[in-house]
């Protein structure tokens, strides 16, 4: 089965868009499945899961630095902010 919010690649402002309207509607389609699924939680996980996406990326073996702004690392950043705990 394809998940939209986790098939998307994200590479620029355009997929970005496209990125945020799968966020929203992934979260009206599976609240209950967001650990984060208040403002107020989503808000609180946010800068958390920032501080930890490069333990991610070097966890899954991706070259990627996310001290180097980009679409794709936003983008990360508010996906897993989905499920942080």
């Amino acid at each position: 089965m394809s998940e939209p919010l986790y098939d998307i690649t994200v590479t620029d402002r355009k997929s970005f868009i496209k990125f945020l309207e799968l966020l929203h509607q992934d979260y009206l389609t599976n609240e209950s499945e967001w650990k984060n699924n208040t403002l107020d939680r989503f808000l609180e996980a946010l800068p958390a899961y920032a501080k930890a996406i490069q333990a991610v990326y070097d966890n899954t073996n991706q070259d990627i630095n996310a001290d180097i702004p980009s679409w794709k690392v936003f983008a990360d950043i508010l996906r897993g902010t989905k499920i942080y705990e």
